[in-house]
């Protein structure tokens, strides 16, 4: 049985879930967000919690069991706080502003790198080398963490790139000179 898929999913108040149509559908106050409903999965709603079973023990099965649950856990999440990551640019004259909906990244190019956020995500510039980026779902606020980041990943060397603020770069020594 899996460990993760027989835990309950607490609701906070606010948060409903409901199961239509091999769907599952959560709305909070933040929002609302559905995922589909995998073969072989029974999901349960009770009065202030969620449980997630199965109906046999195939592999399959077995890994959407707690990728279900793992899943609601994640949208009841996202629709009652929201979920938030924040970046941090490293560089000399590297700096990031926003222009209207559009996050400008200076990055060192010939030319500056706009990136439009997609629909659900908010981007808050705190300072030129410091932004967050907001939103309910998960998987969409770690994509477009991913995508701003792949513009200039870390660089062992320097240390120069833009990182997640809690990143630890691995810094290299670089070459020696000859004596």
């Amino acid at each position: 049985m899996s460990r993760i898929g027989r835990k309950a999913v607490f609701l906070p108040k606010g948060a409903t879930v409901t199961v239509k149509e091999e769907k599952i559908i959560v709305k909070g106050a933040k929002g609302e967000l559905d995922t589909p409903l995998m073969p072989g999965i029974r999901v349960d709603v009770e009065q202030d919690k969620v449980t997630v079973s199965r109906d046999n023990d195939e592999k399959q099965t077995c890994a959407w069991h707690g990728m279900t649950r793992a899943l609601i856990a994640n949208m009841v999440t996202g629709v009652t706080e929201g979920f938030q990551k924040t970046m941090e640019i490293v560089g000399v004259g590297w700096r990031a502003q926003m222009q209207g909906k559009k996050l400008m990244l200076s990055l060192g190019y010939s030319h500056p790198v706009e990136y439009e956020p997609p629909k659900g995500i908010e981007i808050v510039v705190e300072n030129p080398i410091k932004f967050i980026i907001k939103g309910i779902d998960k998987q969409i606020v770690g994509e477009t963490c991913a995508i701003i980041r792949g513009y200039r990943p870390p660089e062992p060397y320097h240390g120069k790139g833009i990182r997640y603020a809690d990143e630890h770069i691995a810094r290299k020594a670089g070459k020696t000179g000859a004596k």
